[in-house]
């Protein structure tokens, strides 16, 4: 049995693809943007048509399958006294189309952009001459003249005027909104030369060689049939657009629902600016909420498994969004809310956006059941495993399925722990490869940090407190970079998240680059802080105070790293290493085992 082709491979007359459109037969769907080609692109594409030269393959998709339904709108500049069914949409091409249609079938005034992107009015002709020339570089042929037809200089004095037909004939410009009708054009033209034998024989060479250009050529167009799906669309429309925006399952969900009077836009922007309001959700987007209908819709279903991918999206039903798309946006105020406990406060601080979906997901599941002590404990212990086991940093679709499955199970169920628990692990040395905020661990141990109080150095005050009320706080150095420079501290060591904390702006400017004992002495002294009351500070960043007053670097960072992996265990509810692990090794900090130096 033969394959069955999805796709038509043809040829179509320019004239008849172009009155098509005119006609409403050819519309757009409404995920493609606006027509935004200027007036060298389009001076460019009528030469090009001119010489017979290939502008590229228009992608069409058939109409008429109940499944994939789009709202359509008609490209800029038709207008219809009635609604018009399209037989196709346009997938690839609107912008070549739309710029042709104008220029060609319009007769009207193009309205475009200059270089500079200024809008402009523009009508487009064709030196007849000049086309003709072999000397001359087609677009050079390729006139655009205002609204008027009248060009002007710097001082809007007049230089040349086109505004009638006899001015056209005069100077030899070929109006090209008349190029598939232009038998009367032809006839005043020869008129308004009394017949002129070398007049005449030049429009007929000009016809010949440029109108029929216009007349004959064929548009390879790839029309795919009614039969495909959604998600082949939306892959196909981002493969072959390159000139245009990139295609989003939320574009193309925005055109499905928008056939069943739907404003998902619309719907999302009242959602996204109640959403974004929140600091800790300041990045969320689109189809982070899609997906997490998506998981929750996909969950409901009991004939289904569970899943959140592309084709998972674009089957999403408008009944489905409407039944949870209140309930998920409450589930992501819900998450924010939990992760303000953790304090993460803000957006830049958030290890995953993904783990953020699947939260919510949950949460929306859950309902007034999530308001309850036990099950927020839960769920605080499986965030922290996702974070510090690094599990949403690949396989995210697969993960988030499995987590709404698994926790939703595993909190009616004490004995059944979801594998992102039972799979997380931290690696002892991974604390010390931990450099910059772009890692989830990083961001999370900050958070630690701040969570179990962590005190500035010079206020006293919380950190997280400082941070609520704008002050300036992000992660540096307790051992100075310069500092260790100087002492010959291996640039692995002293940048690593071991040697960096939560302190203000005003206290990092203290710190500056002196040693630990000269910036610790100069703290106390400058606002009358007793050593007793700069030690509870220090040990609020899990700091071993008497290796930090000693500037040994050495104590401080064996201590620390042992601590901070404390903290760590704790916030994951399972051990990391045995008791007898090593924990790190390296020319300058000789290895320690698990139970040294504690800090409680």
């Amino acid at each position: 049995m033969p394959a069955i082709k999805p796709f038509d491979n043809i040829t179509e007359l320019l004239l008849n693809l172009l009155q098509s459109t005119k006609d409403g037969k050819t519309q757009l769907p409404d995920f493609q943007r606006s027509w935004v080609w200027n007036d060298e692109q389009i001076r460019g594409i009528l030469a090009s048509i001119s010489l017979s030269y290939p502008v590229g393959v228009v992608m069409m998709l058939q109409t008429g399958n109940p499944d994939v339904r789009f709202e359509a709108r008609l490209i800029e500049g038709v207008t219809l006294n009635k609604s018009t069914e399209p037989e196709r949409m346009i997938l690839d091409g609107q912008q070549r189309l739309t710029s042709l249609f104008q220029a060609l079938l319009l007769g009207k005034a193009v309205i475009t952009k200059d270089s500079r992107g200024k809008k402009i009015n523009r009508w487009y002709y064709i030196d007849i001459t000049k086309a003709l020339d072999p000397n001359f570089e087609r677009q050079e042929a390729v006139v655009s003249l205002p609204e008027d037809k009248i060009t002007r200089n710097f001082r809007n004095e007049i230089q040349k005027d086109y505004s009638t037909p006899e001015k056209e004939y005069e100077n030899g410009l070929f109006p090209l909104a008349q190029i598939f009708d232009y038998s009367d054009w032809m006839i005043n033209y020869n008129e308004f030369w009394n017949f002129n034998r070398d007049k005449s024989r030049l429009f007929n060479t000009f016809n010949q060689e440029i109108i029929k250009s216009f007349e004959q050529y064929l548009v390879p167009v790839i029309l795919l049939k009614k039969g495909t799906p959604r998600e082949a669309i939306c892959q196909v429309f981002e493969k072959v657009n390159t000139g245009g925006v990139s295609l989003t399952v939320f574009e193309l969900l925005t055109a499905t629902f928008a056939a069943e009077k739907f404003q998902l836009r619309e719907d999302w922007a009242k959602r996204e600016k109640e959403l974004k309001a929140i600091a800790v959700l300041g990045n969320i987007q689109n189809t982070d909420l899609l997906q997490a209908i998506t998981l929750v819709a996909t969950h409901e279903q009991e004939s289904s498994s569970i899943s959140c991918t592309r084709k998972d999206i674009l089957n999403l039903k408008l009944k489905e969004y409407k039944n949870w798309a209140d309930k998920v946006t409450e589930g992501f105020k819900k998450a924010a809310k939990l992760l303000h406990t953790q304090k993460i406060l803000s957006a830049r601080d958030l290890p995953y956006q993904s783990q953020l979906t699947a939260l919510a997901a949950i949460f929306a599941v859950l309902g007034d059941r999530s308001e309850k002590d036990p099950v927020r404990a839960k769920l605080v212990r499986w965030y922290w495993c996702g974070i510090f086991g690094e599990l949403y940093s690949s396989a995210i679709e697969s993960r988030l399925a499995k987590d709404l499955s698994q926790v939703l199970k595993w909190l009616d169920f004490d004995d059944s722990e979801p594998d992102t628990i039972t799979d997380a692990n931290f690696a002892p040395n991974r604390l010390v490869r931990l450099y910059t905020r772009r890692s989830a661990a990083y961001k999370g141990l900050s958070a630690l940090l701040l969570r179990d109080k962590g005190c500035d150095f010079l206020t006293g005050y919380e950190i997280d407190a400082l941070k609520e009320f704008d002050e300036s706080i992000d992660i540096h150095h307790i051992f100075p970079r310069y500092w260790c420079q100087k002492q010959g501290i291996k640039n692995e060591l002293y940048d690593s998240v071991i040697n960096k904390t939560p302190l203000s702006a005003r206290t990092n400017r203290i710190i500056g680059s002196n040693a630990p004992s000269v910036y610790l002495s100069n703290l106390q002294k400058g606002v009358n802080i007793t050593e007793e009351r700069m030690d509870q500070i220090l040990r609020s960043h899990v700091i071993d105070p008497a290796a930090l007053r000693s500037d040994n670097f050495e104590a401080f960072f064996k201590s620390r790293q042992i601590n901070l992996l404390k903290r760590i265990e704790k916030a994951m509810g399972k051990s990391i290493l045995s008791d007898t692990e090593l924990i790190y090794e390296s020319e300058y900090i000789e290895p320690i085992e698990y139970d040294e130096l504690i800090i409680n």
